[in-house]
């Protein structure tokens, strides 16, 4: 199949995944399986290419599992820690109140376009996937190391938070513990330090380059649209004063060391 065959089969398989989650949303009330969704979708189109795409058996491979493993696992920890058994995200809950009364419109047009954005970023698995070079060059174990290190750090950032959460006593308060202590948003850090790993695997390939947009992409979206925006707002909304001195004590994205301010009197 030609590139192009493989990336419209992709892009229906994600209209098709988001369309039936957007019904599983119209049930249950909680939006936040978009999210699950984003990471699903673009792990199975990972997998899907790493298996039909007609480029080296070998790079292929490495598309399969470094996509795969990154999707899979980020989807089920989404969904273990924003869906199952929990109420709906207080930024989706907003976002409803905001569209009432045609929210369900707003989402299903707002899940198709996770669809589509899910599709524009599945490009550098494409490219290294028809990549048909059989040499492996020091770029691909540049981007591998990249991809392991970031992968460990983010699954830690996560593990840190989820215990952080566990404990009642902490209802109110903002994790400082671990990799939080250093960044605002360290999974957000640790995941655009994944992607650019993704860009870098592809980055050899013709037209390789064009594989850079998806990390550029991720972190605009991340600085200023989609990710630390709303987190934070609702971070103040529901945490107030120690989230807005958190604010001024730590780095919002790049990891780097607390800054000392003296207590309010």
């Amino acid at each position: 199949m030609t590139a192009w065959t493989l990336f419209g089969l992709g892009l229906a398989g994600l209209v098709l995944l988001m369309a039936a989650l957007w019904l599983v949303q119209r049930r249950t009330g909680n939006a936040g399986i978009v999210d699950v969704g984003w990471a699903l979708g673009l792990g199975l189109s990972a997998l899907f290419y790493a298996a039909a795409a007609p480029g080296d058996p070998g790079r292929r491979l490495r598309v399969g599992l470094m996509g795969g493993l990154w999707g899979l696992r980020l989807a089920a920890h989404l969904f273990m820690d924003r869906v199952l058994g929990h109420p709906e995200e207080g930024r989706y809950v907003k976002l409803r109140q905001d569209t009432a009364p045609n929210a369900q419109r707003f989402f299903f047009l707002f899940f198709q376009a996770q669809a589509a954005l899910a599709a524009l970023l599945s490009y550098p698995f494409l490219a290294a996937a028809c990549d048909r070079a059989q040499l492996f060059r020091p770029i691909d174990g540049i981007a591998a190391l990249l991809w392991a290190a970031s992968l460990a750090l983010e699954s830690l950032a996560d593990r840190q938070l989820a215990a952080f959460k566990s404990d009642p006593a902490n209802r109110g308060r903002t994790c400082r513990d671990g990799l939080w202590r250093y960044s605002r948003h360290p999974n957000y850090f640790f995941e655009w330090l994944i992607w650019c790993a993704f860009a870098l695997l592809a980055l050899g390939s013709p037209l390789g380059w064009i594989a850079l947009l998806a990390p550029a992409s991720l972190l605009y979206l991340v600085l200023f649209v989609t990710g630390i925006p709303p987190t934070e707002a609702q971070a103040i909304r529901s945490r107030g004063d120690d989230y807005r001195r958190y604010q001024r004590e730590t780095s919002p994205f790049v990891p780097w060391f607390p800054r000392r301010i003296p207590p309010t009197p």
